[in-house]
């Protein structure tokens, strides 16, 4: 087996996949009552963050409603105009300042943990409610101090951070999908059963 596959193995069977569980359980009761995840990263990161509210406003595997997913670099003449005029550090702090309302999700990605404008998003949607939960790389680093709750990958390596965190979006998508149906199958027997009482 070639040397990156065998660290991007080590990294995957390393990693705290139970916690990315507990945010896919957590997603899939609180998006469909109309609560919006927003993402947030810089290059590989930001893609992996579109990535992830495609999936949401699309679908992963199965069909369900729609869940309310923005990425926040897609907005790109809103990123273009808070740059020129504030600085490239606030094009995500000011977006969720715009749109982000309380009971809302920022899941901020970043290999590093240290850019500036991913950790100023984590810090502006805290002082607005928001839970805040980042997918990094080792640590310590200033988006773990930002952020409620986070999933570190135990690798120096950026391109093998990547990979895990694009294996834990596919997770993460795959426990908010098998919440949503067990949600629905429930509501579904709720009402039969009231139905017939």
């Amino acid at each position: 087996m070639h040397a990156r596959l065998r660290e991007l193995q080590s990294a995957l069977t390393r990693v705290d996949s139970d916690r990315v569980e507990q945010w896919g359980r957590y997603l899939g009761s609180v998006l469909p009552t109309g609560r919006t995840l927003f993402a947030c990263g810089n290059g590989g990161s930001a893609a992996e963050a579109q990535h992830l509210a495609a999936e949401l406003t699309g679908r992963f595997q199965g069909e369900r409603q729609p869940l309310s997913a923005i990425a926040l670099h897609a907005e790109t003449s809103s990123v273009t105009a808070i740059a020129n005029d504030y600085g490239y550090r606030e094009v995500y702090a000011r977006q969720l300042r715009a749109h982000a309302r309380t009971g809302d999700v920022l899941i901020c990605l970043s290999t590093s943990g240290a850019s500036e404008n991913v950790v100023a998003a984590a810090m502006a949607a805290r002082d607005l409610g928001v839970l805040t939960w980042a997918l990094t790389g080792e640590g310590p680093n200033a988006l773990l101090a930002a952020c409620d709750d986070a999933v570190r990958v135990p690798c120096c390596d950026a391109a093998t951070v990547q990979e895990v965190h694009l294996s834990l979006i596919h997770l993460l998508c795959h426990t908010i999908d098998a919440t949503c149906a067990d949600t629905a199958t429930t509501a579904a027997r709720r009402i039969h059963e009231e139905a017939t009482a």
